[in-house]
């Protein structure tokens, strides 16, 4: 199963509801996966991220291009 490798996101699964007779059928709800290139301590690093961990990199000042030392740790755990 794929997955965040910063985060750990993956597959959750839920209910499809039919609303007039609340029948539920089962389905998985997938994080939307996306190949991003990070550079780590001078080496670029492709990793597979979610589109939402993405959206908070960039709140926290960090860009898919480089990061700071502080996000350094997350990535390269990630990456090991």
């Amino acid at each position: 199963m794929a997955r965040d490798q910063i985060t750990g996101k993956g597959k959750m699964y839920g209910h499809n509801v039919i609303p007039n007779s609340q029948r539920k059928t089962n389905r998985a709800f997938k994080p939307n996966l996306q190949k991003k290139t990070f550079v780590v301590n001078g080496k670029k690093v492709r990793l597979t991220v979610a589109t939402s961990t993405m959206r908070t990199l960039k709140k926290k000042g960090f860009t898919t291009a480089t990061t700071t030392k502080s996000s350094t740790a997350k990535v390269a755990k990630a990456t090991s």
